[in-house]
């Protein structure tokens, strides 16, 4: 795999007649739609898109890839920051429209393609007040945000997306359907766990559900001069939280456009609302601050109410890392370069591991990263095409500034496209082991338009 061949028609028209979605291709209608990503960064063009409709859909545009000699994409949810799921002079096996899901409440389980979106699975299993980690962005579609570890505002109570996996229809390198269970293939079933997109096309997902329906959560946003003080005593103040608290803490802008900047944390609690009010008090008392909207919401508005800040079509480069703990001087030099910042859309945040998402072993599943502390996130989002070279030097420069501060670990899912020289550094002590898996089940490397763990 490598090189670009020519479509042969004889066999576009043959892999179109037994399809039960569509083909498209330049020049089609619907074309430039289906080709575009969440990252208006990225402008690609596929030799061919299949719009799958079915698994046997998938599986026949991979064996159609692999016997023509031609390059795969896989676009889920079309939001991976790095654009992964589109590539020049590619087929790219599009999930958009594979859309069922379905939920158990009896055996609390639920299960959705691989075009589903975390707003419509979240929807799905909140009519039965069910839930599942879901990210912090609705929009995000469930199999990459799965297939990448999947943090998100109930990891303290119920562990990472990942966790929560309890079987993975997939389809192969060899074009075959296959169900992946820890009793089916425990090694693979390890590796899809956190492993991205290098094993298989993930066409539909198994998770374990919960009995939540209602969270409190909201945003409580203090000046921008506050941010020394209000990121310190953020620190200690979720120091010792219980499962049912997850805070992150930011330096971001006001959603105005206003370009005002502020000091924040996000906050969700999946507790009761009397032991969610005594906990969150002291977050809400500190300071002065200019905007206090905590409240109950269902828990599928919990996961929205980061949206606006990252439209469909913004364009995005993002960088994070690991700390090693949030340090006074870390800070300090976080809140001087938020400062610098040329986009109004740009923020400084930190997530917090603890609780669930902790005590799983480090070799439970790909994902290694258990430890209690903080992932420092960087997300640069801008409009303009014209202030592309000054958000991505100032996302490099203030990353570069803290980089006393951090340590190597890196999550996986927020490496931005020229970044892949940082996959092992996602993995850590798992590495090897996920490169025996990817020997031993795409040894030809058929899928590498990801983050690659190259077979050998």
């Amino acid at each position: 795999m490598g090189t670009t061949r020519t479509l042969n028609s004889q066999d576009v028209d043959t892999l179109a007649a037994s399809l039960s979605g569509r083909l498209l291709q330049g020049g089609d209608e619907g074309y430039d739609d289906a080709r575009r990503v969440h990252n208006g960064l990225i402008d690609r063009r596929p030799a061919l898109i299949v719009r799958c409709r079915t698994a046997a859909d998938v599986a026949a545009a991979v064996r159609f890839a692999r016997g023509g000699g031609h390059e795969i994409s896989v676009r889920g949810g079309g939001h991976n920051v790095g654009g992964l799921a589109v590539a020049d002079d590619a087929v790219m096996v599009d999930l958009a429209e594979m859309k069922d899901i379905q939920v158990d409440p009896k055996a609390r389980t639920a299960r959705a393609e691989g075009g589903v979106t975390w707003a419509e699975l979240n929807a799905a299993a909140g009519e039965h007040e069910l839930a599942v980690t879901g990210g912090a962005i609705s929009t995000t579609g469930i199999a990459g945000l799965t297939l990448g570890g999947g943090l998100g505002w109930l990891m303290p109570k119920f562990g990472l997306a990942a966790d929560n996996v309890m079987a993975i229809e997939l389809v192969t390198a060899d074009g075959e359907i296959i169900e992946v269970t820890h009793e089916s293939d425990p090694d693979l079933f390890w590796a899809l766990r956190g492993g991205g997109g290098n094993f298989g096309i993930a066409t539909a997902f198994t998770y374990r559900v919960h009995a939540l329906g209602m969270v409190t959560g909201g945003l409580i946003a203090h000046p921008i001069d506050a941010a020394p003080g209000l990121l310190r005593f953020y620190r200690d103040a979720v120091a010792g939280a219980s499962d049912d608290l997850e805070v992150f803490a930011g330096l971001v802008h006001a959603p105005d456009g206003s370009g005002l900047q502020l000091s924040a944390l996000v906050v969700c609690h999946t507790g009761d609302p009397n032991q969610a009010e005594a906990d969150l008090a002291p977050l809400k008392a500190w300071g002065s601050p200019v905007v206090v909207e905590v409240g109950p919401m269902p828990y599928p508005a919990m996961n929205t109410i980061l949206d606006e800040g990252y439209p469909p079509g913004s364009l995005n480069y993002w960088m994070s890392s690991f700390t090693g703990g949030i340090t006074d001087a870390l800070i300090d030099v976080a809140v001087v370069w938020f400062k610098t910042t040329p986009s109004p859309m740009n923020a400084i945040l930190f997530e917090h591991f603890h609780g669930a998402v902790t005590r799983v072993p480090v070799t439970e599943s790909a994902v290694p990263h258990r430890q209690e502390g903080f992932n420092l996130l960087i997300p640069s989002v801008w409009l303009d095409p014209a202030d592309t070279d000054r958000n991505k030097a100032w996302t490099r420069e203030t990353h570069a500034a803290l980089r006393d501060h951090l340590v190597e670990r890196r999550w996986m899912n927020y490496l931005a496209d020229d970044q892949g020289g940082a996959v092992r550094a996602a993995y850590g002590p798992n590495w090897e082991r996920l490169v025996q898996v990817k020997r031993r089940v795409d040894p030809d490397n058929v899928f590498h338009r990801n983050h690659n763990i190259p077979p050998a």
